[in-house]
């Protein structure tokens, strides 16, 4: 019989990405659903920020694990989707930049329904994220 290491239980931290990607679903859902946009309901609602919070907790639970590309590419979602609104924002303060915001918002609100669907059907199915490697 063999002495090696037993293999890490990821079924908790599994199931919290699970929790992550619904809590971030019902976030962009309820912009798809509401007057709000897509991307500002992700970035601004309670389920998203939530799901970030528990993330930051739980995230040295899965270092070095295929769960810690899941949970990387919710992060970088969440920040990414900040970033773009923010760009939108300034673009507002011009006249001629509000269509180009508008643009903005609409294909960042696109990306993340695809990031969240993306990244909860491949942890469904224990496939890794590709994200870039951290420095």
């Amino acid at each position: 019989m063999e002495n090696s290491p037993a293999p890490r239980d990821l079924e908790g931290p599994k199931a919290w990405a699970h929790v992550m990607y619904a809590l971030h679903a019902v976030s962009a859902l309820s912009g798809v659903l509401s007057s709000a946009t897509v991307v500002g309901a992700f970035v601004f609602g309670w389920p998203s920020i939530i799901a970030v919070i528990f993330n930051y907790m739980k995230r040295d639970e899965v270092a070095g694990t295929w769960l810690e590309t899941h949970y990387r590419w919710q992060l970088r979602t969440f920040w990414f989707a900040l970033l773009w609104l923010v760009i939108a924002g300034v673009l507002t303060i011009t006249l001629i930049g509000i269509p180009a915001a508008i643009l903005v918002i609409a294909l960042t609100g696109i990306w993340v329904l695809y990031r969240v669907v993306r990244g909860w059907t491949a942890l469904a199915g224990r496939v890794s994220m590709p994200v870039p490697p951290q420095n």
